[in-house]
């Protein structure tokens, strides 16, 4: 499904994290991660807060797999790719109008 919210459909996800630290398969899967976080956003249409927070957290939970993946490639969600996904997370919430998203409640299921 393609993403109908501009602003998100032109964003470069984790662009911070092209560094040969972060192999780049296991960013592409966060990546993608996001992506359907904002297709699910786009058609669940999360009415408050609570409905938000529900869908970044199961994103997040998505994440948290995804740290095996960087482990087993000599890599980790260390400082600053949890800030790169992080600022991602609030971008994604802000875009969808959700501005007064707390950025550690979107991401509070985190293992990293």
């Amino acid at each position: 499904m393609p993403i109908g919210n501009q602003q998100v459909a032109g964003h470069a996800f984790l662009a911070q994290m092209t560094d040969p630290y972060y192999p780049q398969p296991v960013v592409d899967k966060g990546r993608a991660v996001l992506r359907r976080l904002c297709e699910r956003i786009e058609v669940e249409r999360p009415s408050d807060l609570a409905a938000l927070y529900a869908l970044t957290h199961a994103a997040t939970e998505e994440f948290n797999v995804l740290e095996e993946e960087f482990t087993a490639a000599g890599s980790e969600i260390e400082t600053i790719a949890r800030e790169v996904i992080a600022e991602d997370f609030w971008f994604v919430a802000s875009a969808y109008g959700f501005t007064d998203a707390d950025v550690e409640e979107l991401i509070a299921t985190r293992d990293w």
